[in-house]
């Protein structure tokens, strides 16, 4: 699966070679076992196999993902975040998309997004604020209860054909959005609606959703009201004085 392997031509245009990259990506990254209990040293007993099968059913359209699987782990405030883990093939599978997807989002999203972006961070958006917070009288703390688990898949899409008409990205994007997930107890729950939190394309895709449903919303009934978006977290700055300016 290396740089010198050529692919034959199939109905998607996904190369050996990205699967290949992408691959490394998520070894990089680590992460646990999905469904199929497969970690990645397992994955690459049969490697350059693995691979091969992953790469025909993508470029072939007949790549379908398989369940995720559910993990809750604590929050500092005391309750439990949900979270969806994906096989091994599948987190290879969706970096492939986020990769030819992201750039074409980036160049629209907002200058106060932070949140899970290349070369933002969750630090740079806190020093934003607090420079903010010298400058304006009040703030607003905003986090959007379940967002992940309750954006509109509907909505979502429409948002994403605005940036792309390649019919391979929307229809896996749109069979990870409807892919079951298996709860602790082995019970499989059917999604109508969420992006499953934990899988690798989610925090893209949910960006692009806030995009529209805040960060342009701003732009267009508060133009004047700076804010930092970190994912679904938020701060709004008001002033109060009418001599202090942004």
């Amino acid at each position: 699966m290396g740089g010198t392997i050529t692919s034959k031509a199939k109905s998607f245009g996904i190369s050996k070679q990205e699967v290949w990259k992408v691959y490394l990506k998520v070894k990089a990254n680590k992460g646990a076992c999905g469904v199929d209990e497969e970690s990645i040293s397992d994955f690459e007993k049969d490697l350059k196999n693995n691979l091969y099968k992953l790469w025909n059913r993508m470029a072939s359209g007949s790549y379908f993902p398989p369940p995720t699987r559910t993990v809750k782990i604590p929050k500092d405030n005391g309750g439990t975040r949900v979270l969806s883990i994906p096989t091994v093939s599948d987190r290879i599978a969706q970096m492939v998309i986020k990769t030819k997807l992201e750039p074409r989002l980036e160049p629209y999203f907002h200058s106060s997004s932070y949140g899970y972006r290349p070369g933002k961070s969750a630090l740079e958006a806190v020093g934003k604020a607090r420079e903010k917070c010298w400058r304006y009288d009040w703030v607003l703390d905003i986090d959007i209860e379940g967002f992940f688990d309750s954006i509109d898949h509907s909505m979502l899409m429409k948002a994403l054909a605005k940036h792309t008409d390649c019919k391979w990205i929307l229809l896996y994007v749109k069979r990870w959005l409807k892919a079951p997930a298996q709860l602790e107890d082995g019970t499989m729950l059917g999604r109508n609606k969420g992006t499953p939190q934990g899988g690798v394309i989610s925090p893209l895709l949910a960006n692009l959703f806030l995009h529209y449903a805040f960060d342009e919303w701003m732009k267009r009934n508060c133009p004047c009201v700076p804010f930092e978006r970190y994912a679904d977290d938020i701060i709004v700055h008001r002033v109060l004085s009418a001599s202090v300016h942004s």
